[in-house]
């Protein structure tokens, strides 16, 4: 008998297919980090290697922090960190309490309107608002030029509720029965069982909003005229994409910034490292959350 157990029905795989499959992975892993590392190294580089590099570099041969100096010297990066911070932070929580508050009433049989409400979730999965229906709502709501315009009108998803109410219905009904026979009322419930019980789910939700919140620059570039109210993605897209200037308080002599690439890298750096700091401590809730619902007992 063979000392290997193999599964009916397959073969395990020759050793070239095994190194074509690791060769294809690297080239996969090498496509996704060597642009990363790139933008690292050109924020870091001293202004005679970006130079002599075309603006693009892999490795600098020494660290230079001048393009961040320029980037935080005039303000407008700092300004708008804090405010995507404080965006990102915010919205987060408005919705993430109004995510589970509707998907925890549309999974509760009996529910008053909880089958139309669901048709309108579903609905919003199909059907986009449109861009100018929108932006009059927003109007007049008089909501233009706040920070509110940018949380407010997405402060629920369809596919997020969806994927809530779907793990809230899998809960074994028991454990609510026994909580309401000792006397809990449904608010109760749901901060003292449900959400214990959610961990998983509620750190993916949450963690799609936060990247949604953190990215976003379209609702500001629409929403937001005072430019001292830019979030972080705002001032990076018209810095990188427009190539205008950061601020005219920035620095005096044009002779003494970095290189444009230097600076553009810079910020860019600036606006990845929050998240990259956030996801390690949600990853492991990440698999299991959106595993919720795929496999039924």
């Amino acid at each position: 008998m063979s000392h290997q157990t193999v599964i009916a029905g397959m073969t395990p795989p020759s050793r070239a297919v095994r190194a074509l499959k690791g060769l294809v992975l690297a080239a996969l892993c090498a496509v996704v980090v060597v642009p990363f590392l790139g933008v690292v190294a050109t924020s870091l580089a001293p202004r005679k290697q970006v130079v002599e590099a075309g603006g693009f570099v892999l490795w600098p041969s020494s660290v230079s922090l001048d393009a961040y100096e320029a980037i935080f010297s005039g303000g407008v990066v700092s300004r708008a960190l804090v405010v995507s911070l404080g965006i990102t932070v915010a919205g987060t929580a408005v919705a993430l309490a109004s995510t589970i508050t509707l998907a925890y009433a549309l999974s509760r049989p009996g529910s008053f309107g909880s089958r139309p409400m669901l048709m309108i979730v579903l609905a919003s999965l199909l059907f986009g608002p449109g861009l100018i229906p929108s932006y009059l709502l927003v109007q007049s709501l008089g909501l233009l030029d706040s920070y509110w315009s940018l949380v407010l009108p997405v402060a629920v998803n369809g596919f997020n509720v969806v994927v809530m109410r779907s793990f809230f219905m899998e809960l074994p009904q028991e454990l609510l029965d026994s909580a309401r026979i000792d006397g809990a009322g449904e608010m109760q419930i749901l901060l003292r069982v449900v959400l214990p019980l959610s961990k998983a789910v509620t750190a993916v939700v949450g963690l799609f909003y936060m990247v949604g919140f953190w990215n976003s620059f379209f609702s500001a570039l629409l929403y937001i005229n005072d430019t001292g109210k830019w979030p972080l993605q705002l001032v990076l897209r018209t810095y990188v994409v427009n190539n205008t200037a950061l601020g005219t308080d920035q620095i005096s002599a044009s002779e003494a910034l970095p290189p444009q690439q230097s600076i553009q890298m810079a910020i860019l750096v600036v606006s990845i490292v929050p998240i990259l700091l956030v996801y390690p401590f949600l990853q492991r809730h990440f698999a299991k959350g959106m595993l919720t619902g795929a496999v039924k007992g």
